[in-house]
Formats: structure tokens, sequence, C-alpha cells
């Protein structure tokens, strides 16, 4: 049975944890890429914090994303493991940032669909580094506390993932543009126009599906204009006759949720440059698009 001073503590301890949730959440979900597996962090360093001697913290703020931080480092590591035997291409699972546009970090770095593929093939701790860092402006000597390592190892960890981004990613193309090119690409996709089609795609580009093993999702990127191209042509007319499509925001980023009979059945993203669209990305596993669509309807 818990005294007055207990429960006054616990309620203090609660505000706190409440006070930073938002900011806990944003880095689990940026090194994970995963929203489900930052809630299991978050249920984690709350029973932490609960069970901390919290009257010898001076800073909860600072202990608190220490313990999400390091607690997410630990299961994204396992989490590499289970995804070398994913079947087809992995992509993060989406978030709706429509409530809140940068999900608890200072500036909205490191959180479109795009950019969270390419930190995943990153180890962890370059990956926790950078997202502390770029996203959350912590300086390096706590970007090195927080990760146990010296502060002239945190520069390192971030200069190699800002290199593994530019080497990866050209330039992007301001938000308006993007939706331009989203809504050019939608519409020729519906209608299996191929001339416009291959005007919209870079001459590199990649369409990813993330089905997570379902039945009618392609299981290997399709990769180049001319594949992308005729692929979408092809499945055109079987696949979009029957679709209602909805604009939506996933991840800072315009994008389309596609049903079928009120069921979602996939979420479609692109990343674009000056070149045009680069990569594009379908999700369709229902354990990563359900989560989303609940989202949007809460």
């Amino acid at each position: 049975m818990l005294t007055g001073d207990d429960t006054g503590a616990l309620d203090q301890a609660t505000k706190e944890f409440l006070a930073a949730r938002p900011r806990l959440f944003g880095i689990a979900y940026r090194v994970l890429g995963s929203a489900v597996e930052a809630e299991d962090i978050l249920q984690e360093t709350w029973l932490r914090w609960q069970n901390t001697d919290r009257v010898t913290v001076r800073e909860p703020v600072a202990f608190l994303t220490t313990i999400t931080t390091r607690l997410a480092i630990n299961l994204a590591q396992s989490a590499r493991v289970r995804r070398e035997s994913y079947v087809g291409p992995w992509l993060p699972e989406p978030v709706d940032t429509s409530p809140d546009p940068q999900v608890g970090a200072e500036r909205a770095e490191a959180l479109e669909l795009a950019v969270l593929f390419l930190l995943e093939k990153l180890n962890p701790v370059e990956r926790a580094a950078y997202v502390l860092r770029e996203a959350f402006d912590y300086p390096y000597h706590q970007v090195s506390d927080i990760l146990e390592t010296s502060e002239a190892n945190s520069r390192q960890l971030v200069s190699r993932a800002r290199k593994h981004l530019s080497s990866e990613r050209r330039e992007r193309v301001d938000p308006a543009e993007h939706k331009r090119l989203l809504e050019v690409f939608l519409a020729a996709a519906r209608t299996g126009e191929l001339a416009v089609l291959e005007n919209v795609l870079a001459a590199d580009v990649v369409s990813y599906t993330d089905g997570g093993g379902m039945r009618g999702a392609s299981r290997i990127p399709v990769v180049g204009r001319p594949h992308v191209s005729k692929y979408l042509v092809a499945f055109a007319p079987r696949f979009w006759p029957p679709m209602d499509t909805r604009w939506v925001e996933a991840n800072g980023r315009p994008a389309v949720l596609v049903s079928a009979d009120g069921n979602a059945v996939a979420l479609l993203s692109v990343d674009a440059s000056a070149e045009g669209i680069d990569r594009i990305m379908w999700v369709m596993n229902p354990a990563k698009l359900l989560p989303y669509v609940e989202s949007l309807n809460s």
C-alpha cells in the first residue's frame, strides 16, 4: 500500500515521464524504424523509471533518454538478425506525423521513410548517434555520455552516418514539387501510361514492396526506369480498378493510402530528387499498415 509520500513521488515520476514521452518515442522510433517496437521500449523505460531511486537523478529527461536509447540499440541489434530472414524488402513502419510534424524532435531530421530505410544499413550505434545529434540536437559530449563512448568517437559515428546518407541520396526536391511528382506518378500508374511514368521516374529508380511475405507482393526490388515503368504498366489493369485512394501524411511527407472495400491494402510513398522519383515504397505488410491506419482514425 502506497503512503502519501509514495503517491506524490509516483505522481511526479509520471509527470516527468509523460513530459519526456514524445522525445523518447521519437528517438526509439528513429533507431528502430518501428512504432510498435518503439512503444515496447517506452513501456520498458517506464518500468525502469518506476523502479529507480529517483532521488539520486538530477536530470530526469537525460536519464530517461539514456535508458531509451540504450534499450533501442539493444533491440535494434537483435532486430537486425530477424530482418535478415525477412521475406522480401524491409521498409520502416510508417507513422502519422500530422499531430506532431517532428515526432518529438528539435527538427524533423531522420524521419522520412527513405531516410529511415537508409539508416537501417548502418549499425545501431551509428544510427543512434546520428539521431541524437541531427534530430534532437544533442551536443557531442551528451551523445558520448548516452552511448558510453568518447566524444571523438561520437563525432566519427555521426560523420559516417552523414556520409552514408549523402552517398545514397541526392538532394531532395521541395515539398510542393514532391507532391506534384507523386500526383503525376499516381495518375500514370493507375492508367498505365508508360510515357508519363518514364518521364517522372529517375533513371536509377527502385521500387520496393514490403509485404512481409504476403501473397502477391513482389519479393525483390524492381530496379531501373525501364523495368519499373513496364512493371507498373503490367499490373495496373488488375491492381487499380477496385482501389480507392486517399491522400494522407506519413513521416512528414504526402503519401497515398490505397484501399479496397474500405480495407487498407497499401501505403504508397516516394522519394524524389531533381532527376525525378528515385524510390517508390509500397508498405503492404498488414502488421505495419494497420497500426498506421488506426492512428489516422483515432
